[in-house]
């Protein structure tokens, strides 16, 4: 009797076994066909010659958002074929909907704010961007995140919510760019020769434009200098070369031409 039942057992275990295998074993198989599948589909999109013309933000966005549906969609399938019923997850979810909607509640601000992103286009991929305290240059927009790239090669990734709700300073977005400066020297020294030499250094510069016009007048000073505003317009590619060629090429006319640096107060400590 005791083997009789021992048998039972065994082959109702057996069973189990073989149908839940089964639909383990087919769930494996459609989880792999599906992750091909959504490669395929990503590698198709990704090359389809109007979905190329979009702008870069607007491509990254899109295929994170397809990726993500694809794979739910992917998961609910898996679901279904392990057996177990959609009407009781919906159940669990609507029981525990409180703590999932506190979990969510930042993840779906990070969706609309780059749903938000794309509809408003504050910056470009590829685009020097400051904003919600990062500087850097923006490398890819997904649904939730956007990932910066610093000029000293750091990643740094922001929340969509945040980027929505900061200040975005964009100096990639003009053709044209303007560099100002500020140069001091002794107070001893005639303004009106300094000021010629200053345009003379800017309009020697090439990539410095005519139009709008450079501008060096005297802007200020204390009892010891007097200082020179620089203004002078160039493209924004060319940007930093201007800043640096104009500050080196200034500092070396100064010297050149005798030009006193500002006198130094010396404060005496009793």
């Amino acid at each position: 009797m005791g083997n009789y039942s021992m048998d039972i057992a065994v082959a109702s275990i057996y069973t189990f076994l073989a149908s839940a295998g089964g639909k383990i074993l087919f769930a494996l198989i459609v989880f792999i066909i599906g992750k091909l599948l959504i490669k395929m589909v990503l590698n198709m999109l990704s090359k389809n010659k109007f979905f190329n013309k979009a702008d870069g933000a607007v491509k990254t966005f899109t295929l994170s958002f397809v990726k993500i549906g694809l794979y739910v969609i992917l998961v609910i399938s898996i679901i279904g074929i392990l057996g177990v019923p959609m009407a009781s997850i919906v159940a669990v979810l609507a029981s525990a909907g409180v703590a999932v909607g506190l979990a969510l509640q930042g993840a779906l601000s990070n969706l609309a704010g780059g749903i938000m992103l794309m509809i408003f286009r504050p910056f470009r991929l590829g685009d020097y961007v400051e904003a919600a305290g990062v500087s850097g240059v923006v490398k890819e927009v997904t649904m939730f995140y956007t990932v910066f790239l610093t000029l000293d090669n750091r990643r740094i990734t922001v929340p969509n919510g945040s980027l929505m709700n900061a200040n975005i300073v964009d100096y990639s977005s003009e053709e044209l760019r303007r560099v100002d400066l500020t140069f001091s020297c002794a107070k001893s020294e005639s303004p009106a020769a300094v000021q010629d030499m200053l345009m003379q250094v800017i309009k020697a510069n090439p990539s410095v434009l005519s139009s709008p016009e450079p501008f060096a007048r005297l802007s200020g000073g204390t009892n010891e200098a007097m200082e020179f505003t620089v203004r002078a317009w160039c493209k924004n590619a060319d940007y930093w070369d201007v800043y640096f060629d104009l500050t080196q090429k200034v500092t070396e006319a100064f010297a050149a031409n005798g030009i006193k640096a500002p006198a130094v107060r010396i404060v005496s400590e009793n």
